[in-house]
């Protein structure tokens, strides 16, 4: 069931089912949107100083944000995004990780120009299946407000 925005608080805590990284997705991706050696070339990648091929934080991104959007939270009331703040990369995401995306409330702000909406902002963090976290970013969504909002 979906959400509006009237019906966020601070700390509400979501988490994303996950989905593992093969070698083939990390490489097809890199080839069409970030072809460095590491990401598209495993004997390249295995001289890298990374030891081995890793995915392209934009995989990373591009991924984790599909999982979220997958868990249907907010998905019919989004109305698009002003941005995202303070994205990080923080552990390089290998073929067979398992990847899930934990997402907080931090606030929760009516527009006062438009009343039918609001923006979400929200802390997000990509953990691999070691309990690392791989990515971390804010992200402002704007959110339709319930009828009467």
């Amino acid at each position: 069931m979906t959400r509006y925005f009237d019906d966020f608080s601070p700390g509400d805590r979501f988490v994303s089912k996950g989905v593992t990284f093969t070698e083939a997705d990390i490489i097809s991706f890199a080839l069409r949107y970030d072809p460095q050696p590491f990401h598209i070339d495993v004997e390249a990648a295995a001289q890298s100083p990374y030891g081995g091929l890793i995915a392209s934080g934009f995989h990373t991104l591009s991924q984790s944000f599909r999982m979220m959007l997958q868990e249907g939270v907010f998905f019919e009331s989004s109305i698009g995004s002003p941005g995202m703040d303070e994205l990080r990369w923080l552990a390089p995401v290998r073929p067979g990780d398992t990847l899930h995306m934990e997402g907080e409330v931090v606030e929760v702000r009516p527009s006062s120009s438009k009343p039918d909406r609001g923006i979400l902002k929200m802390d997000y963090r990509t953990i691999n299946q070691r309990g690392e976290t791989v990515m971390t970013l804010k992200v402002m969504h704007l959110l339709r407000r319930r009828m009467g909002g």
